[in-house]
């Protein structure tokens, strides 16, 4: 199994547990020794500082406010789970539910620990390699003149004379290591969104882009 993973992942492990750690969640162990959560931390920062040292050198002419947008869409809970499926990592994730190996949550996990069992075994040079590989047709859209749900919502609020949005935390639930935040935005008493991430701010654009489709 490890071996067909690998030659999908085009990296061969000299610790092939730590790729079994990576796609190993909680609901199997909760010792976070075994399960992907300590390497999800390290992959989520790993990915992140990898993705603007790919942007930052292949976007020599882009100011920092586009160099931040491409950022936050490639970086994303969304994009990453969009990778790990295109990797077949479903496949592979071990859960006590299989349906849980299917969640945007878990699958950005799970891609975000894999990043972080490379560096681990091998090096930040394998880890950037990993991810311009798996990322490369993504990086190359033009994101240029895209802006993300919070600044279209902020800009929509402002053209209707209304004060910026207002997010607001209303429930964390899950685990400590793998929390899920709800955030609600409205616009007035009437017209509200809720949506939930693997953070604020992933809660907080879910809520924006809601509300966006509703003032459509």
């Amino acid at each position: 199994m490890i071996e067909k993973l690998e030659k999908i992942l085009q990296y061969r492990f000299n610790n092939p547990k730590l790729l079994q750690q990576a796609l190993t969640h909680s609901s199997v162990t909760g010792d976070e020794h075994r399960n992907y959560e300590r390497l999800e931390f390290l992959g989520d920062r790993v990915l992140g500082m990898t993705m603007a040292h790919l942007l930052y050198n292949m976007f020599p002419n882009d100011r920092e406010g586009t160099l931040a947008q491409r950022h936050v869409k490639l970086v994303c809970a969304e994009m990453a789970a969009k990778i790990a499926k295109q990797l077949h990592l479903d496949e592979y994730i071990m859960t006590k539910e299989a349906e849980t190996a299917q969640g945007i949550n878990v699958l950005c996990d799970v891609c975000e620990a894999v990043i972080g069992a490379i560096y681990i075994d091998s090096n930040i040079e394998q880890a950037i390699a990993f991810v311009e590989r798996n990322w490369r047709g993504m990086i190359d859209m033009d994101f240029g003149d895209q802006k993300d749900a919070k600044t279209q919502l902020q800009e929509k609020f402002h053209s209707l004379k209304h004060p910026s949005p207002v997010y607001e935390l209303i429930d964390k639930s899950g685990s400590e290591h793998e929390p899920v935040f709800t955030i609600r935005v409205a616009f007035n008493d009437e017209l509200f969104a809720v949506g939930s991430g693997k953070n604020k701010k992933h809660a907080e654009q879910n809520a924006a882009a809601k509300l966006l489709e509703q003032m459509k």
